[in-house]
């Protein structure tokens, strides 16, 4: 019983102890969002006096007018968050579409060539992205469509990685399901639309998840495709921004001020779907 009740203190330290590394652990990562934040309602003078400071004094929203067009300085914020909701829906709503019936088509048709088109797919998954900046831009020049929203867009509609999430989630589909759909009737696409994709729900949610966050965030892309400021995003915007290139001075508020307006539609779309995200991950683990 001694024994017992001793081992029993002794998890319960553990516990304690493990907690709190975790608790530490989180602060030192919640920390520079928390500066972010306050910095938002500080003045510049203030910001470059005390940057650690947790409460400013005093507090202004001068940043934020500055961001929406009402202070004397102005910067072209509603441009590039405009640019960045067209794009990032567009992209997420075409890649949604052609991943999924590019993956339908790969984990359920027979066609000459599917295992080696497979195996390609899989492997440009390993190709990072910094190598095709060049191809890219030379593709775009090719094509007439540079500096256009054809060109920030059309190349992105199309993801390895989210084909092959599709991928393995219809290959886990009982095929009685498409029999049965076919015998009555519905042909392949009919199949696909109205039989196979209303059961992809979790899977389509997490290609939904990681089509929008891959999109917003998208920076080399970007650089490569456009040139004008009519065309700027909020990533390539916030670069001009960071360095120099739309003001004197260090403006560390309006700085993090405009980051933290760029980082609240990805967190709130993750946090909305985080469940169906863990869920769509899982998806296609087991087969029937």
């Amino acid at each position: 019983m001694t024994a017992l009740r001793a081992l029993g203190r002794r998890y319960a330290n553990l516990r304690l102890l493990g907690t709190l590394v975790l608790s530490l652990v989180a602060l030192a990562f919640l920390m520079p969002f928390v500066l972010q934040v306050v910095t938002a309602f500080k003045t510049d003078a203030q910001a470059a006096s005390s940057p650690l400071s947790l409460i400013p004094s005093p507090a202004t929203l001068d940043t934020f007018r500055q961001l929406f067009g009402s202070g004397s300085s102005a910067v072209p914020f509603p441009t590039w968050l405009g640019n960045s909701v067209f794009v990032a829906v567009t992209v997420t709503v075409g890649r949604v579409f052609f991943d999924s019936l590019a993956g339908y088509a790969l984990a359920r048709l027979r066609f000459p060539g599917r295992g080696m088109l497979t195996v390609t797919l899989i492997s440009l998954m390993a190709v990072p992205g910094v190598v095709l900046m060049i191809p890219k831009f030379l593709v775009v020049q090719y094509l007439g469509i540079y500096d256009t929203y054809t060109a920030m867009i059309v190349p992105l509609m199309v993801d390895a990685v989210g084909i092959f999430i599709m991928k393995q989630f219809f290959a886990s589909v009982p095929q009685e399901i498409e029999e049965a759909a076919r015998v009555d009737g519905a042909g392949v696409f009919r199949t696909y639309w109205s039989v196979i994709l209303p059961m992809a729900r979790p899977a389509l949610i997490t290609l939904t998840i990681l089509s929008f966050q891959g999109s917003w965030n998208e920076f080399t892309h970007f650089v490569v495709t456009t040139q004008s400021s009519d065309h700027a995003t909020l990533t390539t915007g916030l670069a001009q921004f960071v360095t120099g290139g739309l003001g004197v001075g260090t403006q560390y508020p309006l700085k993090l001020t405009a980051a933290l307006l760029a980082t609240i539609p990805v967190a709130v779309v993750f946090f909305a779907f985080q469940r169906h995200f863990v869920r769509g991950g899982n998806a296609g683990a087991l087969k029937e």
